[in-house]
């Protein structure tokens, strides 16, 4: 509880009534949609995610980046267009997630271009493997001003961990998430706080029990146990835990399966915020990885612009009337 506190009181501080207004106007708009069936936009982005990079360390088996299974461009975000974007929406931006897919410490200027997100007063946060978390990083971590730094480690052995973290080392992340906290703690600082995730899966769930008390020992901030999205899912996976209130999933009782929760025509995330590629194509959410979806592109349009174009509005107005229609949107659990 005091964790979650002191996240909240870092972001309220950055709150401005330009941007409380906006999230209102937004909310508005959202709801007022669902009653008349149709897309109504009121506002700007009040999140936004950026991708630093589409490289990563692992090859992790859900996951495109690690598939090295892209059908869209890979390469690295370049700070030039990174600082074109933030200028643009830096009045009504709450909260910028810097990851989409990939991880974002390969790419060299990331923590520069965290740092120049921070200087304009917009709350900043990432995921990654924490393979990286050596000192020289660390303490560019503790001078960037990320708020929340979220650590994937999926088990609690290597041999479990590298089971869905393909090619990853348990111990360079345990390593790294106890010098990141000792650092913090040297320097007397409350940021980045730190959140230990765990993708729940067949795999590991077993070792839920060993793992809170292991971050209970480290003091972590947060441990957040996550479900995990399984492409095939319909035939079912040995990454679904028996546990199935760690799964998206239930089984129907034929030998199939399907999502727990029933879809339902409306998306909160299309009216909150958007996703950019590490090249500056705008897509409707972290669903599309393979950026199939493209809305219009930061290198030749204006975000503002992108945001109600008719491409953008036409989405919307599918996720109201039938979502199913929506590839991206069949195995969401929003």
């Amino acid at each position: 509880m005091k964790n979650n506190l002191i996240t909240a009181i870092s972001f309220s501080k950055l709150l401005t009534f330009q941007k409380i207004s906006n999230y209102l106007l937004l909310a508005s708009s959202f709801q007022l949609s669902r009653i008349v069936g149709r897309p109504i936009l009121w506002g700007h982005p009040t999140t936004l995610s950026i991708e630093p990079t589409t490289s990563c360390n692992l090859r992790c088996p859900e996951c495109p980046s690690g598939l090295r299974e892209f059908s869209r461009p890979t390469g690295m975000l370049q700070e030039q267009l990174f600082k074109k974007t933030i200028d643009q929406v830096q009045g009504h931006l709450t909260w910028l997630h810097l990851y989409f897919q990939g991880e974002p410490f390969l790419n060299p200027r990331f923590l520069k271009m965290v740092a120049y997100a921070d200087s304009k007063g917009i709350f900043t946060s990432t995921s990654t493997n924490a393979h990286y978390l050596k000192e020289k990083q660390v303490a560019e971590v503790l001078q960037s001003g990320l708020k929340q730094l979220i650590v994937s480690m999926d088990g609690i052995t290597q041999e479990i961990y590298e089971k869905y973290r393909v090619g990853g080392q348990l111990e360079k992340v345990q390593e790294g998430i106890q010098l990141l906290l000792s650092q913090r703690k040297k320097s007397k600082q409350d940021f980045p706080r730190v959140v230990l995730q765990f993708l729940v899966t067949g795999q590991n769930e077993h070792q839920l029990p060993e793992l809170k008390r292991w971050a209970e020992k480290m003091q972590v901030d947060e441990l957040q146990l996550k479900t995990t999205q399984i492409y095939d899912f319909e035939n079912g996976s040995e990454l679904i835990p028996a546990d199935l209130g760690y799964s998206r999933y239930i089984p129907t009782g034929n030998g199939k399966w399907k999502l727990k929760k029933k879809l339902q025509n409306k998306c909160w995330r299309m009216w909150q915020g958007a996703v950019s590629t590490w090249d500056g194509k705008i897509v409707p959410c972290c669903f599309d990885k393979d950026a199939e979806y493209v809305m219009g592109e930061l290198n030749s349009q204006s975000l503002a612009s992108i945001w109600s174009s008719p491409p953008y509005q036409n989405f919307r107005k599918q996720l109201l009337n039938d979502r199913t229609q929506i590839e991206i949107c069949r195995n969401c659990t929003e």
